[in-house]
């Protein structure tokens, strides 16, 4: 199987990166401001961005970003600079982003969940010179002595006539944006790493528009189509998945301060949503909402989703409740820009078990220990090659060359590809939780723990969880049996973003069990977690 029925664009090899060979598309935008104008240029009048009483044109958009990077220059950023935005979902996100790249800058994307110390590393890492921050915020932003290179800080508030960030627009709009390449870095998204320390994806403007232009011709999403950003606009699916293709389609974006399934329902019926890429989780709450079938939701046409396997059961009561309603997994992650593999809406019901095929110019093979290409239907490491794979990580040669493979990135997780083309995903070849999308790197949490002065030694696991998947778990070894779960909880809120503090934890004065190699064994664990909860 493969896309030959859905109207692909035409593509052709292109060298990238150096000594990649990858399938290209022939006609696309070169950066990413090119395809924002070319937006404001197709449908000036046509709605753009909306959230809550906003509502902004593509001629609108194109204006104040460019007035936004005009308010960028005065600060003298200059091509090559990188931006840090510290917000939640909000217009802002959107025209600092579109500013930045007019100015030939790159932008950094921070989560509004991170804490202090994860906020100060991913600065200093990047040597932003300038942070974008919601002003309830100012409270996590670091120390000037810990983040020595930032030399600005903008805060936005809800208040427009306090927020600094309209001086930002309000200046005289930039002419002609900075000569970029298209393999310039045009974002950095990090990501947290197996050995605790978060790594710095670079997507370069290339990365982006392949995506944004696999999403819109595998979904078939046109200028007429209105989508709903429910999901973080601070991840991969929220840059390219909701901004970036809905800027290639020229269509509209509905933005969500935050995900609220209640809340959601009104909207998607109020504004006429007809595409969404959300987590599974987010769907089963709205099918959860005991008004669900007083809204209109008939124009709901596409619904992506990924982060999570889809349950069985949500399809179905999804199929009966809005039949006009294709889901469609998409497979991917950071590394490849998002999309890897997409499952055309059609075939969904009779391939629940697979994540799709692969996205047309990707090739993606499955791989023993030693990297050698295994036969169809044979499981091992899923490695992804194609115009969306990232050019390396963000200062960090090492993990760069230890995570890509003649152009292949390695993806970590187990899986396997049918004699028809379609990719399942088995497991995790990472101590990774998959907490409803959100992904956790056991090591991270780990890390952090260690610090504190009443731990010996802790595994991070995952306990099954109906609704989200799964949730973290801890098992902590303690000094003295004087040391409480809660004060260890407080611990690593005060250090990690929310999502990733150990929701249960089990305290011991016994050693983890260990194999012979002395690496902790992690499913001895789940089994006993898992034994003592039946």
């Amino acid at each position: 199987m493969d896309w030959s029925h859905y109207s692909i664009p035409a593509m052709q090899l292109e060298a990238r990166f150096g000594d990649r060979l990858v399938p290209a598309f022939c006609e696309r935008s070169n950066t990413i401001w090119a395809m924002v104008a070319e937006a404001a240029s197709k449908n000036p009048d046509g709605e753009a961005l909306i959230c809550g009483d906003r509502r902004l044109t593509w001629r609108d958009v194109a204006q104040q970003s460019a007035r936004v990077a005009a308010g960028l220059r005065k600060l003298g950023l200059q091509r090559g600079d990188r931006v840090a935005l510290l917000l939640g979902n909000r217009i802002e996100f959107a025209l600092a982003m579109f500013g930045a790249a007019h100015l030939g800058l790159v932008t950094v994307v921070l989560s509004t969940r991170q804490q202090k110390p994860e906020i100060a590393y991913v600065l200093t890492d990047s040597g932003a010179s300038l942070l974008i921050h919601e002003a309830t915020l100012a409270d996590r932003v670091p120390d000037a002595r810990d983040i020595p290179d930032l030399k600005h800080k903008i805060s936005v508030d809800d208040e427009a006539r306090a927020s600094q960030f309209s001086d930002l627009v309000e200046n005289d709009a930039l002419g002609e944006p900075a000569e970029v390449g298209e393999q310039d870095t045009a974002l950095i998204l990090y990501t947290s790493g197996t050995t605790g320390r978060p790594k710095g994806a670079m997507l370069a403007h290339c990365n982006v528009i392949h995506s944004a232009m696999i999403f819109a011709s595998c979904l078939e999403i046109t200028v007429a189509d209105r989508s709903i950003a429910a999901v973080p606009l601070a991840h991969v699916t929220g840059v390219v998945a909701n901004i970036m293709t809905m800027v290639r389609c020229a269509g509209a974006l509905i933005i969500m301060a935050e995900f609220k399934a209640a809340e959601y329902l009104k909207v998607a019926a109020r504004e006429r949503v007809t595409y969404t890429v959300m987590v599974p989780a987010m769907y089963n709450l709205c099918l959860l909402q005991p008004d669900f079938d007083s809204y209109d939701l008939s124009s709901w046409r596409i619904g992506g989703f990924g982060g999570a396997p889809m349950p069985v059961a949500t399809i179905e009561k999804l199929d009966t409740k809005i039949p006009g309603l294709k889901l469609a997994n998409c497979y991917g992650s950071t590394e490849t820009t998002s999309p890897s593999t997409i499952m055309p809406g059609e075939l969904t019901a009779a391939h629940l078990d697979s994540v799709g095929l692969p996205c047309p110019g990707a090739h993606i093979i499955v791989v023993d220990t030693e990297g050698r290409e295994l036969p169809r239907g044979e499981i091992g490491e899923i490695w992804i090659h194609g115009a969306s794979v990232i050019k390396g990580y963000w200062n960090n040669p090492k993990a760069t060359a230890e995570s890509l493979t003649g152009g292949f990135w390695h993806s970590g997780d187990l899986g396997s590809i049918d004699k028809e083309n379609f990719v399942r995903v088995f497991d995790r070849q990472k101590d990774m939780i998959n907490r409803g999308g959100l992904k956790i790197y056991s090591a991270e949490v780990e890390s952090v723990l260690a610090g504190h002065p009443g731990v010996v030694e802790s595994a991070i696991i995952a306990k099954p969880c109906p609704v989200l998947g799964e949730r973290v778990h801890a098992v902590i070894v303690t000094r003295n049996r004087e040391v409480r779960a809660e004060a260890l909880r407080a611990w690593c809120a005060e250090r990690l973003s929310d999502y990733k503090v150990p929701e249960t934890i089990d305290l011991t004065t016994e050693p983890l069990p260990r194999n012979a190699n002395g690496k902790v064994m992690k499913r001895q664990l789940r089994e006993t977690w898992a034994a003592a909860h039946l």
